[in-house]
């Protein structure tokens, strides 16, 4: 089994800066970086107002920037083709969450000058563990190294601002929260209705949390996505209250219309992360599976984001030994996550590898949160 290595901070900052000076001919002199993140559980509730409990990575991006005597942006990234140069408000593809930063920060007054960004990284693209979210946090907190301290809730929404206005991606800010402000060793507790967020230790005793990325196509930009958060407003409006937090499982007993699924989902969803937060408090690990795995029931069943790669991960996982197994992130391929003995890795990895060998998909990719 080969898992994916999120290697040094000076490795991946002498990459992107090596690839600044050789594609740009600039020397940086500020760096930024910013993890990845699984979500553990509370999927598509952040736009509801709802609860999630993500966790970052030791996987990040990292980004260098150079100061430019104009307002032009400049961009080049180890992990794409070509480079984007021009007026950051004009931004498109992953350009869109690098230079599109810039335009965003300025937005909210903050005097950010031109500048050459290169960008490195070990967070996977596509696979539904926040690479895009990371690159837009990573060239901020370069571009607040560059100017001078920025308030951490100007990064935030300028970060958000960029992957919704720039990007067309209309996530819920749960990506790049915890991008911008988790720390190791706790996950953090984001209520999406009050703006509460609350550290939530996380040590699993002689358990592991396996990441699978399926290597199904996951793209955030693509329509699905904002297709369900306008069918939950939708929901909403229908139930009559602001978000889908403000409603009660008792409140969709004699509902109708074809939105109930997804709101019976978020509605569902909100309580499981209740009471996921409070099983890894006590220590009841078997419990915390249990909820994840009927989280990711409701994601297949209720929510349909879930794909054939994600369920033969999660099935498969859960075959061999896994408390809990789950989708993150968006859906629509990216990644499962499953909570398993140390000893069981290798054999859980091994046994996805061999199903998706006999399906004749497309190799899937390990990695330890």
């Amino acid at each position: 089994m080969h898992l994916i290595d999120p290697g040094s901070a000076g490795e991946h900052v002498q990459r992107a800066a090596t690839l600044l000076q050789s594609a740009l001919g600039t020397v940086p002199v500020a760096a930024g970086r910013a993890s990845g993140r699984v979500n553990l559980i509370g999927e598509h509730t952040d736009y509801n107002g709802g609860l999630c409990l993500p966790l970052a990575l030791r996987h990040a991006t990292y980004a260098v920037v150079a100061r430019r005597r104009d307002h032009l942006v400049r961009a080049v990234s180890t992990l794409a083709p070509g480079a984007f140069a021009g007026d950051p408000a004009k931004a498109s593809g992953w350009a869109a969450y690098s230079a599109g930063v810039v335009w965003a920060l300025r937005e909210e007054g903050v005097d950010v000058p031109g500048v050459d960004i290169a960008v490195a990284s070990s967070v996977p693209v596509g696979a539904g563990l926040s690479s895009s979210a990371a690159l837009s946090c990573a060239v901020a907190m370069a571009l607040a190294a560059l100017v001078g301290p920025i308030d951490p809730e100007v990064l935030l929404r300028a970060t958000i601002r960029a992957e919704h206005e720039r990007a067309g991606a209309p996530t819920g800010g749960m990506d790049q929260t915890v991008a911008l402000l988790a720390t190791p060793g706790e996950a953090l507790l984001l209520d999406f209705a009050d703006g509460s967020r609350t550290p939530v230790g996380w040590a699993p005793p002689d358990l592991a949390l396996l990441v699978i990325d399926t290597c199904a196509p996951h793209e955030l930009s693509d329509g699905q996505y904002a297709t369900r958060r306008a069918d939950c407003e939708t929901a909403a409006k229908a139930l009559g209250v602001g978000t889908l937090r403000d409603v009660d499982e008792a409140d969709l007993v004699t509902a109708h219309g074809p939105w109930l699924p997804l709101a019976r989902h978020v509605v569902t969803e909100n309580r499981r992360v209740e009471e996921f937060a409070q099983a890894i408090a006590t220590g009841e690990w078997a419990e915390a599976g249990a909820l994840m795995t009927s989280s990711h029931e409701s994601l297949r069943d209720d929510f349909a984001v879930s794909c054939e790669q994600l369920d033969t991960a999660v099935d498969t996982a859960l075959a061999h030994g896994a408390l809990g197994a789950r989708m993150t992130g968006g859906g629509f391929g990216g990644s499962a996550i499953a909570l398993l003995p140390h000893d069981r890795v290798e054999e859980t990895a091994e046994a996805v590898l061999a199903a998706y060998e006999r399906r004749h998909w497309r190799k899937p990719r390990f990695l330890l949160a």
